[in-house]
Formats: structure tokens, C-alpha cells, sequence
């Protein structure tokens, strides 16, 4: 009987310590308080646009807006960035920069503000093409949902700007300023790694100069592949998409339908060779 009373009080003590280890090994996993204070990092890329060469984007400031009536400047916090002109259209096939950091006094933040200055332009085969930005364009602002950044265990908010020079760039038809017929209203997307999904392949040949659109309902994402043919398109939404490689100097377009893009991984397609 002792031997039984014995065993049992070892089995119910290995119990208690897994219990408590599970119980550790959860809350090194609950993300911290959002109602203190949290750094914050923000990356940059770009959502294609098969027009331009360059597009010269002028970032000024980049301010968000926080969950707090206390706050000073009615909760609109100033981030460091490093403020100039950015040639967007590097930052492509998965690629992008750091550029925005700072300290939050919470995590609960509502909108964004990009400001921008005047230095904007586009190039296209050596020539270069004015973009002018109206007054009420200067200051682009986006409202964040919490699915559209991360709060890490090590109290960091985190979240990527898809500036999209597709969407941004439009044919000027007011006749006024002198910026060649190009007007900059700025279309940005917010997101993040763990609420997002990618696509990537490759397609071939060079000669063609594909452009890759990934299509669901009314939404289109586009890609340039690089010289290698490789292309990567990031921020997607989770769903099935309809992929075509659009086929240039007399190449034919192909179509892959059905590819599935889940968060949080890449869909990986196979090799396109498209043909005359």
C-alpha cells in the first residue's frame, strides 16, 4: 500500500511540473499589454506598376495616430524616419527597407499619416516625368484595424507600407502645373507577415518581359519578374487567386487559376516558359 501511495504521489508531482511548464510555455506566448508603452518598426515596399521605370517618391513625415483622449497633439505621435526621396520600384518581389522606428506610449493605434514633399517624379527610357502632388495630397492617411499590424511578446508593433505606384500614379487632366500630364495621389496598402500570404515562381523567358497579375474579384496584384525571371508578390489576402503572366513582344499570355494563398506561407508555382 505504501508503494502504491508512493507512486501516486510521484506521478501527481511530474503532473504538477508539466502543468506548470505548459502554463510558462503559454504565457511566453501572450503578447504584451497594448496599454504600455511599445517600440515600433515599419518596413517599406512597393506594389509594382509595369509603366514606369523609377518612381521617385518624396517622404517627409510619417506620424500614427493613437487610442488615447490624454495624449498631446490630439494622439498623433511622430515617428524618425530618415526623410528624402525614394525610388519605390527597388523595393519589389518581396524586397523592402526599414524605414520607420520609434516609441509608442500604447499599442492601440487607429491611423497613419505619410507626409509628402515636392521632389516627386517618375522615369521612363531616360526620360524623366514631373508628378505633381496637389495641396490636399500632400498628407496621405490610412486607418489601421488590428489585423493590420503585429504586437510581439517583446512588446514591438510591427507592420509593412505597400505603397502602390500602379494606383498612384494618374494622367493630370486639370492642364494646370507644368508636370508633363502626371499627377501623384497616393494609394497605400497596411500589412502584416502573420495576416498576409505570398506568391512566387518564376517565368521565362526574359525576351518576353512578362508582367504576373494575381487576380481575385475586383483586386489585382502585380509583380515584374527580375532578370532571372523570379518574382515574389507579398501582403496578399488569404483566398484563390487566378495568376496570369501577361506575355510581351509577341509572347502569349498564360493563366494558372485556382492557386490558394493561406497566411502566413508562400504558394510557390511551377516554372512558366511562355511561348510566340
Amino acid at each position: 500500500m505504501k508503494n502504491i501511495i508512493r507512486i501516486a504521489g510521484i506521478g501527481l508531482v511530474i503532473t504538477s511540473i508539466l502543468l506548470l511548464a505548459c502554463q510558462k510555455d503559454i504565457g511566453s506566448n501572450t503578447p504584451a499589454d497594448p496599454d504600455k508603452p511599445h517600440s515600433v518598426t515599419i518596413y517599406l515596399t512597393d506594389h509594382q506598376t509595369p509603366i514606369f521605370d523609377s518612381v521617385f517618391i518624396d517622404l517627409q513625415q510619417l506620424e500614427v495616430k493613437l487610442e488615447d483622449d490624454s495624449l498631446p497633439n490630439g494622439g498623433w505621435v511622430n515617428l524618425t524616419i530618415r526623410p528624402g526621396v525614394y525610388n519605390i520600384l527597388r523595393f519589389r518581389n518581396g524586397l523592402d527597407t526599414l524605414f520607420a522606428t520609434g516609441t509608442l506610449p500604447n499599442a492601440r493605434i487607429k491611423k497613419i499619416r505619410l507626409t509628402l514633399g515636392t521632389r516627386n517624379s517618375a522615369m521612363l527610357n531616360g526620360q524623366t516625368f514631373n508628378l505633381l502632388v496637389k495641396d490636399e495630397d500632400r498628407q496621405v492617411v490610412a486607418n489601421l484595424e488590428s489585423n493590420n499590424f503585429e504586437i510581439t511578446t517583446a512588446g514591438q508593433v510591427l507592420f509593412w507600407i505597400d505603397f502602390d505606384a500602379g494606383n498612384s500614379i494618374q494622367v493630370n487632366n486639370s492642364g494646370s502645373g507644368n508636370n508633363n500630364g502626371y499627377r501623384l495621389k497616393s494609394h497605400i496598402k497596411i500589412f502584416t507577415r502573420s495576416n498576409s500570404g505570398r506568391i512566387e515562381g518564376r517565368v521565362l523567358p526574359r525576351a518576353a518581359n512578362p508582367i504576373v497579375k494575381a487576380i481575385i474579384g475586383s483586386d489585382t496584384a502585380t509583380a515584374i519578374p527580375d532578370t532571372d525571371g523570379e518574382f515574389k508578390i507579398v501582403g496578399l489576402n488569404a483566398g484563390t487567386y487566378k495568376v496570369l503572366y501577361d506575355g510581351q513582344n509577341g509572347y502569349l499570355d498564360t493563366t494558372i487559376n485556382n492557386v490558394v494563398v493561406r497566411n502566413r506561407e508562400d504558394t510557390h508555382l511551377p516554372l512558366i516558359t511562355l511561348h510566340q
